[in-house]
């Protein structure tokens, strides 16, 4: 089959990707928008075949580097490739379009194995694993496959009695108006302090609001009277959800809106097909430490850790960070900046 390599308009990419059930929702072109104001640009590149039908395609995020040290071109959870005999002419064009971009190297999170087949070797194609990673690599992934019922039994005790409790009550949950969206951004810098985590300033997840939902995200809000005690913004594309932000506010907490607004959010997902929900992030070590840290941190994502484990999913790391080079002495030079931002940091 003869395939042209073109750069795609937004609206022609987002339907190829809403086509495919396995990509990504940080392959659409809304999240390349999302990041557009934080320092990042952005490439797409497709095959198309002869009747200008997209077959596979991929998009990257671009970044300028430290200390004046190149751009850094980055692909999260991609490419998508309709058939495995077009990922040598994909690699070809991706690879074009970062050196065009005057990319240094290619950062590359290929994303999660669900069907438990062995981790390939990238290293085949070029590609040397990168200890810095970007996106969280390690996630609980509930399978929300099965009725309600059978979801709730795979949780543990106490976070299906905090459910129970939180639908129970004067607390009533709400996908939010565009209006609304400042009282989640409000609660964001709340659970961030008490969290001791970083979170976005409040125009960030207004912008995500206006690019994403309805048509694949909604933002729930849990709401006392007025007062909003929770809320969580789920994103979805394919079989696939994804819980990106949550937030709660100091007050009321034993009503337990926290667990309502999730709840909410996963029969949103359920109800729109996806057969995964994505919690989006744990500290990243194995299952021991985990639970140890469950027991005796609080901070950062630990804090959040001991929520999520409660949901019955599974923990699943990532195939992690892989970065191919373009440059080698640019390169040489950005690994020796982290190096010494470690160094500084005490790690």
């Amino acid at each position: 089959m003869t395939l042209t390599v073109l750069t795609p308009q937004p609206q022609q990419w987002d339907a190829f990707v809403h086509a495919r059930p396995r990509a990504h929702a940080l392959q659409l072109s809304g999240w390349a928008g999302l990041k557009r104001p934080y320092g990042w640009g952005s490439a797409r590149v497709a095959l198309a075949d002869k009747t200008g039908a997209l077959v596979a395609g991929a998009q990257m995020l671009l970044r300028p580097l430290p200390l004046r040290l190149g751009t850094m071109a980055y692909l999260p959870f991609g490419p998508i490739l309709t058939h495995y005999d077009q990922r040598d002419a994909l690699w070809d064009a991706i690879h074009a379009a970062a050196r065009g971009a005057h990319a240094s190297f290619l950062k590359w999170e290929p994303g999660f194995l669900l069907d438990g087949a062995a981790p390939p070797d990238f290293s085949r194609y070029g590609f040397r694993e990168s200890a810095q990673t970007i996106q969280p690599p390690r996630t609980v992934m509930i399978d929300i496959r099965p009725d309600e019922d059978a979801i709730l039994a795979r949780m543990n005790q106490g976070t299906r009695r905090k459910i129970r409790q939180s639908l129970k009550g004067d607390v009533r949950y709400v996908q939010a108006t565009r209006d609304q969206v400042r009282l989640f951004t409000d609660m964001m810098q709340t659970t961030g302090a008490r969290n001791a985590f970083g979170v976005h300033e409040p125009s960030y997840y207004g912008l995500a609001y206006d690019l994403f939902v309805p048509h694949s995200a909604a933002l729930f809000l849990a709401l006392l009277g007025d007062e909003p005690l929770a809320g969580v913004m789920a994103f979805a594309q394919g079989d696939m959800a994804y819980y990106l932000y949550g937030a709660s506010s100091n007050q009321q907490r034993n009503l337990m809106a926290s667990y309502g607004a999730q709840w909410q959010a996963i029969q949103w997902a359920k109800s729109r097909g996806c057969a995964w929900y994505d919690m989006w992030g744990v500290p990243d070590e194995d299952a021991a430490v985990l639970e140890a840290g469950f027991e005796s941190r609080d901070d950062g994502l630990w804090g959040v850790y001991g929520f999520k484990r409660g949901w019955g999913g599974e923990v699943m790391r990532s195939l992690g960070a892989w970065d191919h080079v373009y440059n080698p002495l640019i390169y040489g030079a950005y690994r020796l900046a982290l190096q010494a931002r470690r160094a500084g940091n005490g790690d």
